[in-house]
This record gives structure tokens, sequence and C-alpha cells, in this order.
């Protein structure tokens, strides 16, 4: 059994094939995502567990090159946005319409569904 780390056994695998500039996308509970290539749906209640709570989790096990995320995320969650960048001080970031990121998710190689309520918390992780 793993002392640490993530244990969520789909999420591990997944993690450990993604290549270089994979996307890998985690989203909030209204998000609409695909159900292939993979579709890893952690929600329980509402906001539990939250997209930052598993963009912790990732950033401990994974390079990240940079982070997708919508425009809409920066005028509408600002205090979502302004905590994301306390996670993630060191990657880029790069903002687009909330239709160019649901776009850009059905290339991703994964998504996790977490419970979180805030609007426009979804972003796209891209591997490096």
């Amino acid at each position: 059994m793993r002392r640490g780390g993530i244990l969520h056994p789909a999420l591990g695998h997944l993690l450990s094939s993604l290549g270089h500039t994979d996307y890998f996308t985690i989203c909030d509970q209204g998000f609409p995502i695909p159900t292939r290539p993979a579709r890893i749906d952690l929600a329980l209640v509402d906001n539990i567990p939250t997209v930052l709570d598993v963009v912790r989790a990732v950033h401990a096990e994974w390079s990240i090159d940079r982070v997708v995320i919508a425009s809409e995320m920066i005028e509408f969650s600002h205090e979502f946005f302004q905590a994301l960048r306390q996670v993630l001080p060191e990657v880029p970031y790069e903002a687009v319409s909330h239709l160019e990121l649901k776009r850009l998710a059905r290339d991703s190689r994964g998504t996790v569904r977490t419970a979180d309520t805030i609007p426009y918390s979804n972003l796209i992780l891209v591997s490096g």
C-alpha cells in the first residue's frame, strides 16, 4: 500500500502515462466532459474536493509546463485565480475564452471532475 502521494489508482495511472505537452483537465462539477479517454470523477459533495485540492496533489508529483485557464476566471472568479497563482506561482498561465477552454479540453488525455462550485474554476495543466 502507498504511504503518501496520490492514492487514487486511476489518477496515479493517468499521471504516470502523460508525456511532454500532454493536456490534463481539472474541472468543477458543472463542466461538460467526455467519458473518454479517461474521466476520473472525484466529486463527493459540494466542494469536496475542490479544484485547488487536486491541483496541489498533482503539483506535488507531476511537472507542469503551463496552465490554460478561461479569461472569465480572472474577471468573475478573481479570488480563485489569485489562490491558484499562490499554488502555482512559477508556472506560466495562458488565458483563453471559456468556449476555447472547453474545445481544448476535448484534447486532454484525461479529465478529473471535482466538486468545486466556483464559476470558471476549470483549467488545463500542460505536462512539462
